[in-house]
């Protein structure tokens, strides 16, 4: 296992872009009402057909290199935690190159989660090996279950359940607000586009999503 700034390096540059292609320009942010929120749901869970989706309040990023301050925001609203997306990229020193990495996002998180609720996990090969994804799925389950979202750290190309495409060759921060299928699928908010707020992934393709990346859990 990677150490010190070794570990750190290869999460480093985590939004250069963060929108990649898919915004020509910024995204003004969108509070969805509780009545109407499209990421509020709740159902049973149990092994095998588990299914767990957390109400949040929804914002998307309101310009290109806001997605971790945006994702740590949406994920702090799960938890009834008011805080500004420009609050929040002061504290994590985001700028125009994004915020550079996943520990910050974690660090951000804890912040107002309470200490070491959080801790990053990495993947740090170009793929997710099997270990790694059980050990995703296990941790989003485990902290959807607990009433808490989880931000991942993903970057290049991924198909959602629906055949939808979406590119951050720059990198990008994402919540993952749920699960179903007992784990084997995972809800999405992302705040690149208002449009396309939310979303399904397989648990496969998300790992390799934040393969070379991590995330905060």
């Amino acid at each position: 296992m990677m150490t010190g700034p070794i570990r750190k390096a290869a999460l480093t540059a985590a939004g250069a872009v963060c929108a990649g292609g898919m915004i020509a320009g910024p995204v003004g942010a969108t509070a969805a009402p509780a009545s109407s929120d499209p990421l509020a749901a709740v159902t049973s869970r149990g092994h095998g057909k588990g299914e767990r989706q957390l109400t949040l309040r929804y914002e998307a990023q309101p310009n290109f290199y806001y997605c971790g301050p945006a994702a740590v925001r949406n994920t702090l609203s799960i938890l009834n935690k008011d805080v500004s997306q420009d609050d929040l990229a002061r504290e994590m020193g985001t700028t125009e190159r994004g915020t550079d990495s996943a520990f910050l996002i974690t660090e951000a998180l804890n912040r107002k989660a309470g200490k070491d609720v959080y801790r990053t996990v990495e993947i740090p090969g170009q793929a997710a090996d099997r270990a790694e994804t059980d050990r995703l799925r296990d941790d989003v389950v485990r902290a959807v279950d607990s009433g808490r979202g989880v931000v991942a750290n993903v970057v290049g190309t991924a198909t959602d359940l629906d055949g939808g495409s979406h590119t951050f060759d720059g990198g990008h921060y994402i919540a993952v607000t749920g699960y179903r299928d007992g784990g084997d699928q995972m809800k999405i908010a992302d705040s690149a586009d208002a449009s396309r707020a939310e979303y399904w992934i397989s648990t496969d393709a998300l790992a390799d999503w934040i393969a070379s990346r991590g995330y905060s859990a």
